[in-house]
């Protein structure tokens, strides 16, 4: 009897436990870091990329959070003569719903992804850039633990809207739609709730 009893407890506290973590009042931390560098053997040049995107976010109910992640990314392109420097500000708004029970939860996420920038060719400024857009990303989380979620999304269905403004002539204004749920090349995580 005794151990039923503490079998009973212990499932119970761990199905308490996974829920807690997204019930109102939590607060998920997370956010991306990248960075990219690449060079061809016997040509001159290279490029490379770093990002950094940290996000916050607060449960407003029990499995509904609202946050903002707010970052820079910054890129080079060397041919051996002439430099190419791009630097972007960036931010997404965003609401997640999750839904599921225990140790396995699946969401949805509605940003908005925005960015400003500049481009310069060997310091010459050569436009501005702002992009305003809208996304829906499936995936699961996983929680080891009470303040750790494990995940993976896709991209999903995305819209982007994106303006470059040189510094003379005519803007040149693009649009991108489509749907992205690629399996192999998943989005993959780790948040921490507080």
């Amino acid at each position: 009897m005794k151990k039923l009893l503490l079998t009973l407890t212990a499932a119970a506290a761990v199905t308490f436990a996974a829920n807690a973590q997204t019930e109102k009042g939590k607060t998920i931390l997370g956010g991306t870091v990248s960075y990219d560098y690449s060079n061809v053997k016997d040509v001159d040049g290279s490029e490379q990329s770093f990002s950094i995107i940290p996000s916050v976010g607060v449960f407003v109910s029990d499995n509904v959070a609202v946050g903002l992640g707010i970052g820079y990314a910054w890129g080079q392109e060397d041919n051996g003569v002439d430099k190419v420097k791009v630097g972007e500000f960036s931010a997404a708004p965003y609401a997640r719903l999750y839904k599921g029970d225990g140790d396995f939860k699946f969401f949805g996420q509605l940003s908005v992804p925005m960015g400003w920038g500049t481009s310069k060719q060997n310091d010459d400024k050569l436009f501005s850039s702002e992009r305003y857009g809208v996304e829906l990303a499936p995936g699961f989380a996983y929680f080891p633990t009470d303040k750790i979620g494990i995940e993976f999304s896709v991209k999903g269905l995305y819209y982007q809207n994106t303006t470059l403004k040189p510094e003379s002539g005519d803007n040149d204004s693009s649009n991108s739609f489509g749907l992205d749920a690629s399996s192999f090349a998943p989005r993959i995580g780790i948040q921490f709730y507080f």
